[in-house]
């Protein structure tokens, strides 16, 4: 998306480029979503950008100068978003989530930006809700990975089973991995009892 200020919007050029300063090399502005005037009566628009990295939240002051919140695509754990007659209503829950940049996770948060233009809002919306099911399949593909390695070294599809060096007890372990990625729809019936299968006749 351009982030050339629209032409029926008087004053946006400025939050624009003030957003444009704090990109980092190589991030490009995807969409954007102002404020409504009549839902800023008592403060500055607030500007909620969506990059190819982050969520980026711009709160102009009122004497000047501006107030930048981020939120990492990572750390997205639920977008909604409300459609009105004349605005929509943009809410955000993240927190700390274990991806592939961080271990650990934290309470969530939650925002909501109310009053934003309409199809603003919703070309933001759409850009969360891809980057929320990029992440989420990332962190189900590492979990997979995990518990394979934790498993022997068992790999789905036919792929011959790592050497096993204890006895029933390794064995015992394996089944237990192998029912859990079963468990968590990680594999399905056919490939655990391929697993399953493998492990005993080892």
């Amino acid at each position: 998306m351009s982030d050339t200020p629209a032409m029926d919007e008087a004053g946006l050029g400025q939050p624009l480029a003030q957003l444009r300063s704090v990109l980092i090399p190589g991030e490009t502005l995807e969409a954007y979503a102002i404020q409504m005037r009549l839902f800023a009566l008592l403060h500055r628009r607030l500007l909620v950008a969506a990059t190819s990295g982050r969520l980026i939240v711009l709160t102009r002051k009122l004497l000047g100068g501006f107030d930048v919140t981020t939120i990492r695509w990572q750390d997205l754990e639920e977008v909604t978003l409300r459609v009105g007659m004349l605005s929509a209503d943009l809410a955000v829950r993240a927190g700390k989530a274990t991806d592939l940049a961080s271990l650990g996770a934290s309470g969530s948060q939650q925002v909501q930006f109310s009053g934003l233009r309409r199809d603003q809002a919703q070309a933001v919306y759409r850009i969360c809700q891809g980057q929320d099911q990029a992440w989420r399949e990332k962190r189900r593909v590492r979990e997979l990975e995990e518990l394979r390695a934790r498993s022997g070294g068992i790999q789905v599809g036919g792929a011959p089973l790592a050497s096993a060096a204890a006895g029933e007890s390794d064995a015992v372990r394996r089944l237990k991995e192998a029912k859990e990625m079963l468990d968590a729809r990680l594999i399905t019936d056919a490939e655990y009892e391929a697993i399953k299968a493998k492990i005993i006749s080892s």
